[in-house]
């Protein structure tokens, strides 16, 4: 199986357009080390043909084009994509975006749960998409699909909670159900965890992670209050619906001693300090055997 990286940050990437945080003002001042990232999104293939690509950021088109394993083959003739699906883990604006950059009626097969599909059916900006070349499968929770061949999927719910866009006066930040959820992916005999966002990690998800070869899990924020404290947002972590990094629940301390053959950070915002390269934040998550994901990652298992 080959997992590739196309975009490592959270929703507005990194450096974030209008953000002179601490660690976005390291990027402005062209400080050593310190790389952009685009927003969310992985691809997933069996054979390095056909690719299923997890969340559409609004980022596709860039990263298509700065990823060589994405580009229209010429030997296929004029119209060619090595992407044949998208899979959605929710509806945040930094995951479906870019659907409409996969307008140009192209087959592909779409999948979502059945909330994250209504979220699709009730925009009619996403009938872009042509129904005669994109394929939209609604997908119960922990029901088998293929969205490309030799590659099986199966969508389980996290705690989370509603896009923002749908956010009412009253917000419940650990949903579960079809709202959140991530993707338990196989082929070739290996397992591998996609969790861009997750609220908490109860028993029943800790169990279903552990012996794992690959966790690649929900990054954003290094402490609950990093926003405050940057002075850039007076939301935490809790409140969007993300666990952070660091302290006793974090996820650092509550995957310690689990039984994961290798574990990434994704979804990374823009004010969190392991993006940082020489930062004590990224030492510290290094050292307790994590991996900052960057764009253009590429594991094979």
């Amino acid at each position: 199986m080959r997992i590739l990286i196309l975009g490592a940050a959270a929703g507005g990437g990194f450096p974030q357009w209008n953000c002179n945080c601490s660690t976005c003002a390291a990027f402005w001042r062209g400080e050593e080390g310190v790389t952009a990232r685009t927003q969310s999104s992985i691809a997933v293939s069996a054979d390095g043909e056909q690719w299923a690509v997890f969340n559409a950021s609004p980022d596709m088109r860039e990263q298509i084009i700065a990823l060589k394993q994405m580009h229209p083959r010429a030997e296929r003739g004029l119209r060619d994509s090595p992407i044949s699906s998208v899979v959605l883990t929710n509806g945040d604006l930094d995951h479906i975006a870019g659907l409409l950059s996969l307008r140009e009626k192209h087959p592909l097969g779409l999948y979502a749960t059945g909330e994250i599909a209504n979220v699709l059916d009730a925009n009619p900006v996403f009938a872009a998409l042509d129904p005669a070349f994109v394929k939209r499968n609604r997908i119960a929770l922990d029901a088998p699909f293929e969205p490309v061949p030799g590659v099986s999927v199966r969508l389980i719910a996290v705690p989370g909670k509603v896009p923002l866009y749908m956010e009412g006066d009253t917000v419940e930040t650990q949903l579960v159900g079809e709202q959140t959820v991530g993707a338990e992916i196989t082929a070739n005999g290996k397992r591998v965890m996609y969790i861009p966002g997750c609220a908490a990690v109860p028993d029943d998800l800790k169990a279903r992670i552990d012996g794992t070869d690959l966790l690649m899990f929900d990054g954003t924020l290094w402490v609950d209050d990093e926003m405050q404290r940057e002075g850039v947002g007076h939301k935490t972590g809790a409140r969007m619906g993300h666990m952070s990094l660091s302290g006793d629940h974090g996820s650092i301390a509550t995957f310690a001693g689990t039984d994961i053959g290798r574990r990434v950070f994704v979804h990374l915002n823009n004010t969190n300090p392991v993006l940082l390269p020489d930062s004590p934040q990224r030492a510290e998550t290094e050292a307790s055997g994590w991996e900052i994901a960057f764009d253009g990652m590429e594991i094979s298992l």
